[in-house]
């Protein structure tokens, strides 16, 4: 018996991989985050298996059917959003089964951020404005940050920021990203990425507090941060250019009109 934590993808039905669809049509057990992911993934599960959602659920009854699974030499597909390495809650699941003996395997899903991109057609990394993206979150009930990952030490670094679980915090978001990044920085918050009522906002650092406002968005969105949104006027990476050569292409032709041998 193995249980497989399973990243559904940010939202769209066929965004799951291959390999975590596979597992879901044979497993007998799929117990799935029901807020974030959709029914029509779940709805692959064999027929007759137990199908729970454990959105309602603690930790100790989440436990309680994947040992009773156990017991009944049961598969269980462990149903995520997004991918389970994110804010999944995965590690203290998989700690409670390290503790009981019970195997487990991890498939990756399509990150919420990945998600998001493509559906704004941008690339996150553009040449000599940013290289570095940054996943974080902000405070908040369920868990607090490390004081060293505070938005204000964290934007220091000006890189591409995919900020999770923050929608309520946008005030913070804005008093400690400004003196970086500056009040016209882009911004876009994409509620419910993928999903077929997605809602994207385009904005700026010192404007996106009045439009969430205007557009009532209370959860389950993503917030970019970055020079790089929106952004044309960026160099051209040496990747594709015709005079830079790598070991794939290109070598011997440099080498000619340097008159080497």
């Amino acid at each position: 018996m193995t249980v497989y934590f399973i990243g559904a993808g940010p939202g769209a039905p066929d965004l799951i991989t291959v390999r975590g669809l596979r597992l879901i049509e044979r497993c007998e057990v799929c117990l799935y985050a029901g807020s974030l992911v959709p029914a029509e993934i779940v709805a692959s599960a064999p027929e007759g298996a137990l199908v729970r959602d454990t959105a309602p659920m603690h930790l100790d009854e989440i436990i309680d059917e994947i040992k009773k699974a156990d017991a009944a030499g049961k598969d269980v597909a462990r149903v995520h959003s997004g991918d389970p390495s994110i804010y999944g809650a995965t590690a203290e699941q998989m700690r409670r089964l390290d503790a009981l003996g019970i195997a487990y395997e991890v498939v990756p899903g399509v990150p919420a951020f990945a998600g998001a991109a493509a559906r704004l057609a941008a690339e996150l990394t553009l040449p000599e404005i940013s290289q570095t993206i940054i996943l974080t979150r902000t405070s908040g009930k369920a868990s607090a940050m490390p004081e060293s990952e505070s938005l204000e030490i964290l934007g220091q670094s000006k890189a591409t920021l995919c900020i999770h679980l923050s929608i309520r915090n946008l005030g913070y978001v804005e008093t400690a990203l400004t003196p970086n990044y500056g009040a016209d920085c882009p911004v876009v918050i994409i509620y419910r990425a993928t999903w077929p009522d997605e809602e994207v906002i385009f904005t700026t650092l010192g404007e996106m507090k009045a439009r969430v406002r205007e557009e009532k968005i209370t959860r389950t969105a993503l917030i970019l941060v970055g020079r790089v949104l929106g952004e044309t006027r960026f160099r051209e990476s040496r990747l594709y250019d015709q005079d830079f050569a790598h070991v794939l292409r290109n070598a011997g032709k440099k080498k000619a009109r340097a008159g080497l041998p």
